[in-house]
């Protein structure tokens, strides 16, 4: 690790981290920048092609960085015949393109699925962790041992910071959405759990069955079959009774939940889940006739993603926060993604999302070649990327399919350091469909290469 890698990364504990001006953080950002061009560009195989396309050398401008970063469908730019056709050997040469570390050779004789194939990864030190994918390919997205223990101290003091909770383990944890059992949520979870949950009350889990990557898969694998008509009867049959089994245990979680939460309303509470789960346990609670007036007063809230397309009342928030008697101050939210390795937290006073001083933020044109005018000053919107210096086992480099604001000035809360607007978007869900421009050479060099 570098010397300005380091200076920034080490302020993850810092109380002051997000009351750093830009105009502070700019060089160190450029020598953090070039540090892990350096130390990455003859080890990930994708990044020395898009440097030899770029014809870059070194970073010495956020400018520099551009080219050099990488669309978010890299993680998924592997032929989707090669999860199909279980051919482990491709998919484990395809993440070659893409990881900072060699993947050394792995007994790959009968795996049973791709749970199977990333438990082999594991067991050699590399974490796969996959995004949903439910309407369309998985994106796989490597990491190291050090990404995990990373991910452990980042997730417990974004939350500190953000809820003003401290780690003192006297809360139960509710969760009220079912999580992706992916290594780095796990991770996250187990932390979460080790920080703030009474050893004696543990935690209370959406009882819905895991989503593990290869139920994942499946799903998507089997979409595939039925749009193209290859898709056998008993995969269809199964099919069914599986969606019908987990649509009938989501349905059912609901009351679960929301009987558990009041068997344990005098608990300090630590509730956690998405904004459509969260309003619809609410719901559960209040028509079992309970609220505010019976539950702790010093519960907290950890809500995790926007709405995805959930339509809600207008004062859903309101509803939820009031049902368990969620004080002021004790709502979280949390700015991040599968690709970063660290979360931007949502402060209390100036309701933006606040970037900590290891992630560098850019604000890109719409087809995501080129930074937007007036980079570095005031406030400025357009695509997103991002540079998170704490990753280790990819590169950090990111252009993401979000359409932000961000902020070079003071927020309204103090603190001095980027911030963003809560008026996230994406932009396939503003126009239907999203093309990021490098996206396509992106696709053709890494099948080339695996």
């Amino acid at each position: 690790m570098g010397a300005a890698v380091e200076r920034l990364t080490r302020l993850v504990s810092d109380e002051t981290r997000f009351d750093i001006p830009y105009s502070e953080l700019r060089q160190t950002q450029l020598e953090a920048l070039n540090e892990r061009f350096q130390e990455r560009k003859d080890n990930i195989k994708l990044l020395a092609h898009r440097a030899k396309e770029a014809g870059a050398s070194e970073i010495r401008s956020v400018d520099d960085a551009v080219p050099l970063l990488f669309p978010h469908t890299a993680y998924k730019s592997y032929p989707e015949g090669w999860l199909m056709e279980e051919k482990w050997d491709r998919l484990t040469k395809w993440l070659g393109t893409v990881s900072s570390h060699p993947i050394k050779p792995i007994d790959l004789d009968g795996i049973a699925d791709i749970d199977d194939w990333i438990a082999r990864l594991q067991a050699a030190g590399h974490f796969i962790s996959c995004s949903s994918g439910t309407t369309g390919k998985s994106a796989m997205l490597i990491a190291s041992q050090a990404d995990m223990d990373w991910s452990k101290i980042d997730t417990v003091n974004v939350f500190a910071w953000g809820s003003g909770v401290k780690p003192a383990q006297d809360r139960l944890i509710v969760g009220c959405a079912p999580v992706a059992s992916v290594p780095k949520n796990i991770t996250i979870g187990e932390a979460q759990k080790a920080a703030f949950a009474n050893p004696e009350w543990g935690r209370i889990d959406y009882p819905v069955p895991p989503i593990t990557v290869g139920s994942l898969t499946k799903m998507v694998v089997l979409r595939k079959k039925i749009a193209d008509g290859t898709a056998r009867p008993g995969e269809l049959a199964d099919f069914e009774a599986t969606t019908k089994e987990r649509a009938a245990a989501v349905e059912a979680a609901v009351g679960i939940t929301a009987q558990r939460l009041v068997e344990n309303r005098d608990k300090k509470l630590m509730i956690s889940g998405l904004w459509n789960g969260l309003y619809q346990v609410a719901k559960a609670v209040r028509e079992l006739g309970y609220s505010a007036k019976d539950f702790n007063p010093d519960n907290c809230i950890y809500v995790g993603g926007g709405l995805k397309r959930a339509q809600l009342p207008a004062d859903y928030q309101e509803f939820v926060h009031e049902t368990f008697n969620i004080p002021a101050g004790r709502q979280f939210q949390n700015y991040s993604m599968q690709e970063l390795n660290s979360g931007m937290p949502k402060c209390q006073d100036g309701g933006r999302y606040h970037v900590p001083p290891w992630i560098v933020p850019m604000i890109l044109n719409k087809d995501g070649d080129a930074l937007q005018e007036g980079f570095g000053e005031g406030e400025i919107e357009g695509r997103a990327a991002f540079f998170d210096l704490s990753l280790d086992g990819r590169w950090g480099g990111v252009i993401t399919g979000d359409k932000i604001s961000l902020s070079f000035d003071a927020c309204g809360c103090g603190r001095k350091g980027p911030s963003i607007r809560d008026n996230i978007v994406r932009y396939a869900d503003l126009e239907g469909d999203d093309k990021i421009g490098c996206a396509g050479t992106v696709d053709a060099y890494v099948r080339g290469v695996a």
